[in-house]
């Protein structure tokens, strides 16, 4: 799959014994894998207690991590699909139209330096927004060419 495309809900579970056991399933393909790692050395009650609490104490900058990188995924492919678009489509748009898209991918790019998913995101949809005319021009060139030198019979 394409990078970040990829939905894995990973479960973690430790038995009365020490025993853990790991499950992963996608969650489009559902396509799953699972291992039990058994540890060559005895965990005390404790120690397993305290393993648990120290991954429930992290949880929230886990969370807010992964929605860091979701949102930094999410940002590098609206850059690509816009560089792609002016590769294949840029002269349909003026001078002043691309520096206002230009400035728009240069707040992303700013934004994925932060560590706010939030301010990521926001400026991601800033530049989908500011692009939605740029994307209509292309449409209408597509079905132009496409219909091109066809009469109404044909179609």
């Amino acid at each position: 799959m394409a990078a970040g495309a990829a939905r894995i809900r990973v479960t973690f579970t430790v038995d009365a014994d020490g025993l853990l056991n790991v499950s992963a399933k996608e969650q489009i393909s559902g396509v799953q894998a699972q291992i039990d790692v058994k540890p060559s050395y005895g965990l005390g009650d404790e120690q397993i207690a305290r393993m648990l609490q120290d991954s429930f104490s992290t949880a929230d900058e886990d969370m807010k991590m992964r929605a860091v990188v979701e949102a930094r995924v999410d940002g590098d492919r609206m850059l690509l699909a816009t560089l792609s678009a002016f590769a294949a489509d840029g002269d349909l748009l003026s001078d002043s139209e691309r520096a206002v898209i230009d400035a728009l991918m240069a707040a992303v790019n700013t934004a994925r330096a932060l560590e706010d998913a939030t301010q990521i995101e926001a400026a991601t949809q800033a530049l989908a927004k500011g692009t939605e005319a740029f994307a209509a021009l292309r449409m209408n060139r597509g079905i132009q060419r496409a219909l091109a030198g066809k009469n109404i019979e044909t179609v």
